[in-house]
């Protein structure tokens, strides 16, 4: 328990951390959000008193000390106001966030955690039965398939299955048209039709990883005392594979899978914008392109708080997993 506690200390400090440099980054960039939001007026007609009151909107006026202005930062935060959003005025950055989290953490959140099952798996069955003609075909393929970049592999799926099949549709994240947003039938298979294709392109490109992360592991873990010593005893090969190698052998996979699901926030990227699906890498995109200072700062917070709620869950799972962190850390 103690352990526990240093360890959410920890992640406490790592938090504010985090929140300052977020704070004083955009600030040491050239510039300001109300100076890019004034260029996209594109007017002549603006006085300084307007001026400053933008500047005192979006929180940069640099009549205002720099302390009072981090301050100020940490008590919006602290009541869920990350500022306006300058490239969507007058939409707040939470509102925005509100509304592309549930996209990304629907489509990169279902893709990570089949990549972490489907490739574990394989790569366990891989390991036990090392030398085989699974063992040396099916790595080696999905490794291949993992050097495609994720916005080409995305590019010939769209072409394929949406342009020449036409099985699947190319827009945004559901029928704009037909469905209304929602809990009912229809606005969610729209949703899984149109997720389907950027799910399938997340899914092959890291499924490698996750295959060889474990595969090169459980063969280390199979040489082990404890794992011939079950064999010996003629335990189940059911038993021996799952409960002796594969318990131990998925450890390392358990703290890649933690990053990986922490980042499921931060959607990918690419693969948002080659399917114009509406997650918070979309939002990101746009926030950069938009110079939109807020909602850059906004994500990146969102980013960072997930990252680190991930690592300290898998911590957790750690200490559940694996007696000798119990043992050593109470």
């Amino acid at each position: 328990m103690r352990f526990l506690l240093r360890r959410a200390s920890f992640y406490l400090i790592a938090l504010w951390a985090a929140v300052t440099f977020n704070f004083i980054i955009p600030r040491l960039m050239p510039g300001d959000p109300a100076e890019a939001y004034i260029a996209k007026l594109q007017t002549q007609q603006i006085t300084r008193a307007q001026i400053d009151a933008i500047r005192a909107e979006f929180g940069v006026d640099p009549n205002v000390p720099i302390w009072k202005q981090y301050f100020d930062y940490l008590n919006g935060l602290l009541h869920g106001h990350l500022g306006i959003a300058t490239s969507q005025f007058p939409s707040q950055v939470t509102d925005i966030l509100r509304q592309s989290l549930p996209w990304t953490i629907g489509l990169v959140g279902v893709s990570v955690i089949l990549s972490f099952l489907i490739g574990t798996l394989v790569g366990m069955l891989a390991a036990w039965r090392r030398g085989s003609w699974y063992d040396t075909t099916i790595p080696p393929l999905l490794t291949f398939l993992s050097a495609v970049p994720y916005f080409w592999m995305a590019l010939g799926l769209v072409y394929v299955f949406g342009v020449s099949l036409n099985w699947f549709p190319t827009d945004s994240g559901y029928d704009v048209f037909n469905v209304t947003p929602g809990w009912n039938p229809d606005f969610i298979g729209s949703v899984v039709q149109h997720a389907v294709l950027p799910v399938i392109t997340l899914v092959i490109g890291s499924l490698a990883g996750w295959v060889l992360t474990m595969r090169n592991t459980m063969v280390t873990t199979l040489s082990e005392d404890y794992v011939l010593m079950a064999q010996a005893k003629g335990l189940p090969e059911r038993r021996v594979m799952f409960n002796y190698a594969a318990r131990n052998a998925i450890l390392p996979s358990v703290t890649s899978f933690s990053i990986s699901l922490g980042l499921v926030v931060s959607g990918s990227l690419l693969t948002e914008i080659v399917f114009n699906y509406p997650g918070i890498g979309f939002a990101l995109f746009k926030g950069v392109q938009g110079d939109d200072y807020a909602l850059v700062e906004g994500c990146f917070l969102v980013i960072a708080l997930a990252v680190l709620i991930a690592n300290y869950l898998s911590e957790l799972v750690y200490v559940f997993l694996d007696p000798r962190v119990r043992q050593g850390k109470d």
